[in-house]
């Protein structure tokens, strides 16, 4: 679990001089933080528990602006901290050039849990991004094999975009007896016309790059995951260019809305499958995976008065917008409360680690038959 040093009485600290991340927080924030992490650890129960070397739980988040925004109170990271341990690897978008809010919520996982990230891709499209994963080493361990996937001349010589405008990440991994590798991607956003033709052509040309290094890659199981920007609708072509490539979409996330407003399937995970590399099933037989709305436990509809103060302090507007409940709970749920957790919600799948017993019976049959 997630250091809860900061937020003990100051009594405690009397006794032992525990290790702090947050040393300002007032008794009031602790009181609060306190409360919401009950309810926030309640809401996660619903996601399935880890299973020794039977599950992995891998998830994808945008995290907004993590590391770049201000206004990101104290509480906010211990709100993060916990729903990314609830996983055990997860793809990070959105990671900014400077690691403060990383290097804060590392601090907060404590020292189980590792991470590895990109540099900056250059130019103003780069938007000074990361990509990374964040892992508990106790479950998953990095294969060795990490690497930006670059595009080159056979493959962009007839056309003007030479590079995706986020470079993809390629990064591998050893659960169990499994070996896989993900591919963490943030497309070209917006939804106009030439808006969808640039996404659809990085993602053709990231399918040829791929394809290009088939059986030269570590392994054949891959996960294309990551905050896509894919529009329903406006992107199925796009969708049905990467399922024709042999990539599936989870099935419990197709169609599923991933941003805070519930408007759009931006985050998405497609992934080979074979015999032994499978999403496990849910109680419907149908792959289990979800989305998780962080927003009906923290930072709720019903505390938006608890938060007046600290909005005020950033506003940029009209002062008096704040003092309309309803334009002040307009802006708490549009803007601010995005700006302390992300704009979009993490998506996660549970992974099959352990298919000993299938492998065993198909081998011994296979001998059998022979």
């Amino acid at each position: 679990m997630p250091s809860y040093n900061d937020l003990r009485p100051e009594t405690d600290f009397e006794v032992r001089d525990y290790e702090r991340v947050f040393p300002d927080m007032t008794n009031e924030e602790r009181v609060r933080t306190l409360g919401n992490l009950v309810l926030l650890r309640q809401a996660l129960e619903s996601i399935p528990p880890r299973k020794t070397e039977e599950n992995l739980l891998v998830a994808s988040w945008n995290i907004k602006e993590f590391g770049h925004t201000t206004q990101r109170l104290p509480e906010a990271y211990f709100y993060i901290a916990q729903i990314l341990e609830r996983f055990d690897l997860i793809a990070v978008q959105e990671i900014k050039s400077t690691l403060r809010g990383l290097d804060r919520i590392m601090r907060l996982l404590g020292p189980d849990w590792k991470y590895l990230i990109t540099d900056i891709t250059g130019g103003d499209a780069g938007n000074k991004e990361r990509s990374g994963y964040i892992f508990n080493s106790k479950r998953v361990q990095m294969s060795g094999l990490a690497g930006e996937i670059t595009l080159w001349k056979d493959i962009t010589d007839a056309d003007e975009l030479k590079q995706l405008k986020r470079t993809p990440y390629i990064t591998g991994f050893l659960a169990g007896w499994k070996r896989f590798a993900m591919v963490n991607l943030h497309l070209h956003p917006d939804d106009g016309d030439d808006d969808v033709a640039l996404r659809k052509k990085e993602v053709s040309f990231l399918l040829d790059a791929l394809k290009a290094m088939d059986g030269k890659l570590w392994t054949e199981n891959l996960i294309l995951v990551g905050d896509m920007n894919l529009y329903h609708g406006a992107d199925d072509d796009t969708v049905s260019l990467i399922e024709a490539a042999g990539f599936g979409e989870v099935e419990a996330l197709k169609g599923v809305d991933t941003n805070a407003s519930q408007s759009q399937a931006y985050d998405r995970m497609f992934l080979t499958r074979n015999n032994y590399f499978q999403i496990a099933p849910n109680e419907l037989g149908r792959e289990n995976g979800g989305v998780f709305d962080p927003f009906l436990t923290v930072y709720r509809d019903d505390q938006v008065m608890d938060y007046k103060d600290d909005m005020k302090a950033v506003y940029g507007g009209d002062p008096a917008n704040l003092e309309d409940d309803t334009k002040l709970l307009q802006y708490y749920q549009r803007y601010w409360r995005r700006n302390q957790i992300s704009d979009h919600f993490p998506i996660w799948v549970e992974m099959v680690t352990d298919n000993a017993s299938q492998f065993l019976v198909e081998k011994r049959q296979e001998l059998l038959t022979s």
